[in-house]
């Protein structure tokens, strides 16, 4: 992938793509804002070295956005008020993730440290939606998109119409509202609300990252994930099911995969997101510890 620039909006893709466990990052030149700080080390530490980085702004707080934040320390860093507690101690990230099984505790404990130099951050100041942030040469629209996580940022460049979305990322996995704080429902309104806003180039977090135009379809098909997910628990709900047979159907992820820490905390998160969802809408309840589509 190469960068590009949109006026002082940079984009800066991340390794493989922008694939997790990276993303790519976006650079307001002139002012000197990094955002997204987990694209490619020796990229970053280039920019900061030939073109100044100032401060460094989160769209949230999920690990493989700030991968290489150690390599800004000393610098302010602003995030959403919602999300600035995960930073300050490990535990707190880790209940953020419901990551109770201590196996897994202790996977997650050293994988963020060492593929994501983790270390406790207190921000500077706090982004909150509605915001409207002038920087020198470049005006900065905060919109809050809860869903993914409930803080969840994007960041809309009004005289470039540049819109950066985050983890939006319209990929053909889907939507992800896994964490604690995480919702459905605003997942769905979010996406909606970023399709109506003016920008003429969409920027995302992992693996396309750039739409220069509307990007269509694209929005139709990233919605209908969810619908999909829905479509296939309820298929598998004709019979009462336990939260582990239903972890066990892979509906998100298509089949066991390693290491389990990830993968089947991962699944487990979203279908509980899922059965709460369709609970909600009356076509599943739960009976004791199963649950069944009902007729």
């Amino acid at each position: 992938m190469k960068e590009e620039h949109f006026g002082p909006i940079w984009f800066i893709p991340g390794e493989n793509k922008g694939k997790y466990p990276f993303c790519h990052s976006v650079y307001i030149e002139g002012a000197g804002v990094l955002i997204d700080p987990a694209s490619d080390r020796e990229r970053l530490l280039k920019l900061r070295k030939d073109h100044g980085v100032k401060m460094v702004w989160l769209s949230h707080a999920h690990e493989d956005h700030l991968m290489h934040l150690d390599l800004f320390d000393d610098l302010p860093l602003w995030i959403s008020d919602k999300e600035s507690a995960l930073l300050s101690s490990l535990e707190t990230f880790l209940d953020w993730y419901e990551i109770d099984q201590q196996d897994y505790r202790q996977y997650w404990d050293q994988f963020l440290k060492e593929e994501f130099h983790f270390k406790p951050r207190k921000p500077s100041q706090f982004l909150q939606g509605g915001q409207v942030i002038q920087l020198d040469g470049v005006t900065v629209d905060v919109i809050s998109t809860p869903g993914h996580t409930s803080g969840h940022l994007a960041f809309f460049f009004r005289e470039p119409k540049v819109l950066f979305m985050g983890d939006y990322d319209l990929t053909r996995f889907g939507p992800w509202y896994g964490n604690l704080d995480s919702s459905i429902e605003e997942t769905i309104e979010s996406i909606n609300l970023l399709k109506k806003l003016p920008a003429e180039v969409f920027l995302t977090s992992h693996e396309e990252g750039v739409f220069k135009g509307d990007p269509g379809k694209l929005w139709d098909d990233y919605l209908n994930v969810i619908h999909e997910r829905n479509r296939r628990l309820l298929v598998f709900l004709i019979q009462p099911r336990t939260m582990e047979e239903i972890v066990g159907a892979w509906i998100v992820y298509g089949r066991e995969r390693e290491p389990k820490a990830f993968f089947e905390l991962g699944e487990r998160a979203l279908m509980k997101k899922h059965l709460d969802h369709l609970m909600k809408l009356g076509k599943v309840f739960q009976e004791k510890d199963r649950y069944v589509k009902m007729l």
